[in-house]
């Protein structure tokens, strides 16, 4: 294991690991989780079939796409803008370049990474919208959309809503 951990070194321990998910903040944390439980590849795939269903394409709404925010960080679920080709970042990494919405289902093991400090890694990467979802009764999903004054997330008039609610609307995040 290297002292200081680069976007390098985190995408070959990937490559070679595919039982967890590595994770590196923009200050050299590295964070290294098991695969998704059954529940949680569950909620993933009901929002991942919404949006196919509401006629986004599937080249477009791609599940564990590693983003470079500074840090590499690998949404649950992520869209894209369908006219803007892949943008590399650094190491294996896509730059957020055209990412429209991270989607993040909050884990039990992180919590505090899903809820705030991803938030304000991918707002300050400039990514549009961030959502998370908790896993409570409800799958309760909190959308927040970038304020491009304050470099800052504000919540979705209204939210949060019940995941089951939000798979009745149509998605609108072009």
């Amino acid at each position: 294991m290297p002292t200081h951990v680069t976007l390098d070194d985190l995408a070959r321990m990937a490559a070679t690991d595919e039982n967890h998910r590595y994770e590196l903040s923009p200050e050299g944390v590295l964070s290294v989780t098991p695969p998704a439980d059954r529940e949680h590849a569950r909620l993933v795939s009901r929002i991942y079939a919404w949006f196919l269903a509401n006629g986004y394409d599937p080249d477009d709404v791609l599940p564990d796409c590693g983003i470079d925010v500074g840090g590499g960080r690998v949404p649950d679920l992520t869209v894209w803008a369908n006219d803007l080709p892949s943008q590399p970042g650094r190491a294996s990494y896509d730059s957020p370049v055209g990412l429209l919405l991270a989607v993040e289902v909050v884990s039990r093991s992180s919590e505090i990474i899903d809820r705030v400090i991803k938030k304000a890694e991918y707002a300050k990467a400039g990514i549009p919208r961030y959502w998370f979802v908790e896993r409570d009764s409800a799958n309760t999903v909190h959308r927040h959309v970038l304020n491009a004054e304050t470099g800052e997330y504000e919540p979705v008039p209204g939210d949060p809503q019940p995941l089951a609610w939000l798979l009745t609307t149509v998605p609108d995040v072009r």
